[in-house]
């Protein structure tokens, strides 16, 4: 065979060439395109572009933050034309503020770059007692969202000097009281108005119903009889919760945690502690430094020999201000309310003793403990039912993440059921028919959870019935499911919905009736103005209804004050139409003491926000901004 390969090697290499450059070629050709696709710009600011792969990141960012926080809302509206363009729009405006910053040259210092990171309160959680950071934790929580420290550091510096360049225009917006009346007066001005409203319900024994009627009608609106999609369910439901219940404790466990915990249990040691303090600036000399703590030991010597002079020296000596008048008196205090040393001096005291000079960021001290205030211990049986919750809870955690592992493999590995892994763990496998594909916003059941849904009808677990992946629905909670049978969506038969089709025909003709009849009055009162029959006087304004549809509140404040009295109607869909006639303007209520304020600063908040964004559209004519990505209809 080698040989007849070898002996006709140009015809072999002729094969070849047809058989499997063609497919480089074309599959080249669909990776570039591919490729391509996800490079191409979709929006640029002053020259630099934005692709569609930064865009569609972006968004999938913007979808994980909103289902994080409402976990119920509808995905396909998140994924809509028009939430993807406002995520664009986030994306040019944050280029628009980054370009502005750089071309401004407003640069975040190291110092303030700390700053900002120590008012973080998710940062600040993970420091100790001493201040210090803990960056093992830090590094992590990083790490958890795909960031290391150089990164998330970056960003937030970025962050950062965005800001500085709106800065200045939040921190100066003003708007007057004469502005701030002219406008609220005129959004607050109320309006005299008569009313007739056509209800649907005047006209519903007037519609004559054929079987000839109701069926066109069916036929002209077949989606209004459409079910919904629906699909009848397993799931297994893995919970920390629930695995707590099962845990029993040995008497020996539980008394083993009470001793070994016991100072936590007790609460915080405090002392009370009286000090003298001789000031020394870190920016002193080294002889006004020695000269300081020269004074202090030698005051630290006088206490020692008559420890019941301490207050006097401390008020005669110490150059604390605000305890030497007490005697150097600082009151009780805990661990991490003081500097390190002077904590640990205090703490290494005990109850009449004088510590050895202390160095601090203020100078040298000299500490007296003058008490100590030792919590009393709870006894174990006081506390025994506390102490099983948290054994329970801490083995329940423990079992749950070595648990947690096997339900994600298995219900993966194992696609086609959900009853191995309910057996190897003893979870029962639970059912649940007419799932729809979006809950009920109302809906706390793990079918409620949005992305177990979409995991759910996906068409992986639809057309396959694979088990979804396993879906954490809530803390120390996962769920995987699978649908057992699937009811798409479908019009139904005329005979199953002929009594909602007769009710909706005789709705729409209703509506329609009414409609119809109060333009034709309308017309005729518009032509004799002196001739309209209309409802009692009613004063109408944004502030108040008084119980008229909003779209007629909002129909008589559109109408030209100039013009008036003047009859117009408005169409309330299925309530029906409306004929008002809008007489005259009345001024805005008056306002209570206390409002005037109230109202200036609400009005230049919003009047700061029309500058902001004024201002940022003139950057970005500035920075010559082009959007070419299509803008949703």
């Amino acid at each position: 065979m080698f040989d007849t390969v070898r002996n006709n090697s140009k015809l072999m290499m002729g094969l070849l060439f047809l058989l499997i450059i063609p497919s480089f070629v074309m599959f080249g050709v669909e990776r570039y395109t591919r490729d391509s696709d996800r490079q191409a710009s979709v929006a640029e600011v002053d020259g630099q572009a934005i692709t569609q792969a930064q865009w569609d990141a972006a968004h999938q960012r913007e979808v994980e933050r909103i289902r994080s926080a409402s976990p119920n809302v509808d995905v396909k509206l998140l994924d809509s034309p028009m939430a993807k363009m406002a995520t664009l729009e986030r994306l040019v405006n944050e280029e628009v503020l980054r370009a502005a910053a750089r071309k401004s040259l407003l640069v975040t210092t190291d110092t303030r770059l700390a700053r900002q990171l120590q008012q973080d309160p998710v940062i600040a959680g993970m420091r100790s007692a001493d201040g210090k950071l803990d960056l093992d934790r830090y590094r992590q929580l990083l790490a958890s969202q795909g960031m290391t420290p150089e990164m998330y550091e970056s960003q937030v510096r970025e962050g950062v000097s965005q800001q500085q360049v709106m800065q200045g225009l939040d921190s100066t917006s003003w708007a007057s009281l004469a502005q701030t009346e002219v406008a609220l007066n005129a959004f607050y001005q109320r309006r005299e108005i008569q009313l007739q409203t056509w209800t649907p319900a005047q006209w519903t024994s007037k519609i004559s119903v054929t079987d000839a009627a109701l069926k066109a009608f069916y036929d002209q609106h077949p989606e209004r009889f459409r079910t919904q999609e629906s699909a009848d369910v397993e799931y297994v439901v893995l919970d920390a919760a629930q695995l707590a219940e099962g845990i029993r404790l040995p008497d020996a466990d539980v008394k083993s945690y009470y001793e070994q915990n016991l100072q936590r249990f007790s609460g915080k040691e405090e002392r009370r502690v009286s000090h003298i303090l001789i000031t020394a600036d870190k920016a002193a000399s080294q002889a006004q430094r020695d000269k300081a703590r020269a004074l202090a030991e030698q005051l630290q010597q006088e206490a020692l020999k008559s420890p019941a002079k301490f207050a006097e020296l401390a008020r005669k000596h110490s150059q604390d201000s605000g305890s030497a008048t007490k005697g150097g008196d600082l009151d009780y205090f805990g661990r991490g309310a003081m500097v390190k040393p002077f904590e640990d001096a205090a703490f290494a005291l005990k109850k009449g003793e004088i510590s050895p000079v202390v160095e601090t960021e203020f100078g040298y001290h000299v500490l007296m403990v003058t008490d100590i205030k030792q919590p009393a211990a709870p006894s174990f049986e006081s506390m025994r039912a506390q102490l099983e919750a948290d054994l329970r809870k801490q083995q329940a955690q423990a079992k749950f993440a070595e648990a947690a592992e096997t339900f994600s493999n298995m219900v993966y590995e194992q696609s086609d059921s959900l009853a191995p892994v309910a057996q190897k763990l003893k979870l029962d496998v639970l059912k649940a028919n007419g799932v729809r594909r979006q809950a009920a916003p109302d809906d706390k059941s793990p079918l409620g959870n949005a992305k177990l849904l979409q995991a759910l009808f996906s068409e992986d677990a639809l057309t396959k019935h694979r088990n979804t992946e396993a879906v954490e629905v809530a803390p120390n909670r996962l769920v995987a499911a699978r649908v057992v049978s699937y009811h798409p969506a479908k019009v139904q038969d005329f005979a199953q919905v002929q009594t909602q089709v007769r009710n909706l025909f005789v709705q729409d003709a209703a509506i329609q009736m009414a409609r119809e009849q109060a333009q034709v009055q309308l017309k005729a009162w518009q032509e004799r103005p002196d001739q309209a029959q209309l409802g009692a006087l009613q004063v109408v304004s944004r502030q108040r209804a008084s119980g008229v549809p909003e779209a007629v509140v909002a129909a008589a404040l559109r109408v030209d004050p100039s013009k008036l009295p003047q009859i117009t109607g408005v169409d309330l869909g299925t309530q029906g139409y409306a004929v008002v006639r809008v007489n005259k303007v009345l001024p805005r209520e008056s306002v209570q003491d206390g409002q005037t304020e109230q109202s200036r600063q609400e009005f230049e908040a919003l009047w700061g926000q029309a500058q902001a964004q004024s201002y940022l559209d003139e950057l970005k004519k500035r920075l010559k901004v082009k959007v070419t990505a299509t803008m949703p209809k």
